[in-house]
């Protein structure tokens, strides 16, 4: 498995991750899956405090706790949960973050994390006392690096600007190609790294992506993404599978590091792997998948 420096970090991430949201809360079949992640060379482990109400953390601590040194282990924070109620409030001030990453570390079973992740963000935020946070978990050895998962560009650009992000998480995929208008230029000039979440677009996708097709896709109708499916489809021919291309594509751009597809079975891991032993995109096939949409056919968030 090819691995990338994530932005100017230390951190050397497998070019496929695995996105542990999808992974359930089954332990067993939940645990069997990231073994075979890690037995098939990726080392990237994307988690965050939300999934599953921290379920989601205990489960990735437990299949981890004797190889943390092999693991590149990112969470997130921002969501906070009330007691007693239903769903969370956002929450990124600084004393929030540095009392929540104590419950992901126990969560974890770690005293470390690799890659700190603020779980949103908004331009409503004290963003100078966000960051102040980050970088004094830093300072005392409880993170790494910290980066921020965000679709907003405008909440990325104060990001980039005044902190020391490595990372930005983000969609992108060959639906969703909002990264290439304003974000993945600007990280590339700072280097800075794209996370890749959602490559395979909620499973529209892959070979059966028909069945994902009826609520459709960002402002693609349930009619017209059976036609993309079929020309990518025509596209890959037999060189490669659709879900080996949309996979591929995200990786095509230098600033990005790695990608996060989620499991939810083993059999999903082994073909989200299998893109790794294919060749990356060439110029043309880059140039054929661009042109299945010309324009834009999505909404940007500012």
């Amino acid at each position: 498995m090819n691995k990338n420096r994530l932005g100017q970090s230390e951190l050397y991430v497998s070019e496929i991750g695995l996105g542990c949201m999808s992974l359930g809360t089954e332990e067993a079949k939940a645990v069997a899956i990231v073994d075979e992640a890690l037995a098939e060379g990726i080392n990237f482990l994307d988690t965050a405090d939300l999934y599953d109400a921290g379920l989601n953390e205990e489960i990735v601590g437990k299949a981890i706790r004797h190889r943390r040194a092999d693991v590149v282990l990112a969470t997130k924070v921002g969501n906070r949960r009330i007691p007693g109620q239903d769903g969370w409030s956002w929450d990124a001030s600084k004393s929030y973050i540095k009392s929540a990453v104590k419950d992901s570390l126990r969560r974890l079973q770690t005293d470390y994390i690799d890659l700190y992740q603020l779980h949103g963000g908004t331009m409503e935020d004290r963003i100078g006392e966000t960051i102040e946070a980050f970088e004094e978990l830093k300072q005392d050895g409880v993170i790494r690096y910290y980066g921020i998962s965000s679709i907003r560009p405008n909440v990325i650009r104060e990001y980039v600007k005044h902190s020391g992000i490595v990372s930005v998480m983000s969609q992108y995929n060959i639906l969703d190609r909002r990264p290439e208008e304003e974000v993945l230029p600007l990280l590339a000039e700072h280097g800075i790294s794209l996370i890749a979440r959602g490559p395979l677009a909620g499973g529209i996708l892959t070979e059966y992506g028909q069945r994902k097709m009826a609520k459709g896709y960002l402002n693609y109708s349930s009619a017209e993404l059976p036609e993309m499916h079929k020309r990518l489809v025509e596209l890959a021919g037999s060189t490669r599978s659709i879900s080996q291309t949309a996979l591929r594509y995200p990786l095509a751009h230098p600033a990005v590091a790695v990608i996060i597809p989620g499991a939810s079975s083993l059999e999903q891991l082994r073909q989200n792997v299998s893109a790794a032993k294919t060749p990356p995109l060439s110029a043309e096939e880059l140039t054929a998948v661009q042109n299945l949409h010309p324009g834009n056919r999505y909404t940007q968030h500012r």
